[in-house]
């Protein structure tokens, strides 16, 4: 005898909660003189899924410019180039956006340069030499909000840890304001008092009396001096 059969309940759907959306690359703004370092970087970073490339700039002073027109969230930043440096634009940038977080990419494995660099509102510090290496582990640790530093800097800030003490005691601030920076910088790449004035929008009367601040600080007597002054200090490459 054949039994009746059961009808089956039909299944039970359980509707599923719609996946979060997977969140974008980072937006990264570029920034080297030399067209085909730019290059290179944007190849290294490009090829990363989490890692965009967006706006790229030749100088400081078009750092800051494309930073007002793009949304960004990491600058890469040479640190000597013509007009604003990258320490020079750093500072512009943590004015004009806090939350953009700054990665000082340079030649220069010296302790002035990556002081200066932390200083201007810098996260990481990373040499072009090993860049290959290093440049994508530290835009995603600067954007975790984790420092990075190569080696050699870590016994850097140390030896400047050591010497704050010192340095309290005999009351030593920073030497030159921001402005007179700018100044310096641009009497050292050869620009008259009048250009000057056009560059940072002040009057040659101003630009005279930052110029007459500047030797008088440094100990320093004509332009000459000045311009040796500021190669030391980074500010222009011989």
């Amino acid at each position: 005898m054949t039994m009746p059969q059961r009808a089956l309940p039909p299944p039970t759907v359980t509707a599923s909660a719609p996946a979060a959306p997977a969140p974008g690359p980072i937006r990264i703004l570029l920034a080297d003189d030399h067209a085909l370092v730019r290059r290179g970087i944007r190849l290294i970073l490009d090829r990363e899924a989490d890692l965009q490339v967006v706006a790229e700039a030749g100088d400081g002073a078009e750092a800051v410019e494309a930073a007002r027109g793009t949304r960004t969230d990491l600058a890469v930043l040479d640190i000597t180039m013509p007009r604003l440096t990258g320490l020079q634009a750093a500072r512009e940038l943590a004015a004009l956006q806090p939350d953009l977080r700054i990665l000082m990419l340079t030649m220069h494995d010296n302790e002035q340069y990556l002081l200066r660099a932390l200083q201007a509102g810098a996260r990481g510090y990373v040499l072009k030499s090993v860049a290959d290496r290093d440049l994508v582990s530290a835009c995603r640790a600067v954007m975790r909000n984790e420092p990075f530093l190569h080696p050699g800097a870590v016994t850097a800030l140390i030896r400047n840890q050591l010497d704050r003490g010192h340095h309290a005691e005999d009351g030593r601030g920073p030497l030159l304001t921001p402005r007179e920076e700018e100044v310096l910088k641009l009497v050292a790449e050869g620009h008259s008092s009048q250009q000057i004035a056009a560059l940072l929008f002040i009057s040659i009367k101003t630009v005279h009396r930052h110029r007459a601040n500047l030797l008088h600080k440094l100990g320093l007597h004509d332009r000459l001096e000045l311009t040796r002054y500021a190669i030391r200090a980074g500010l222009v490459e011989p």
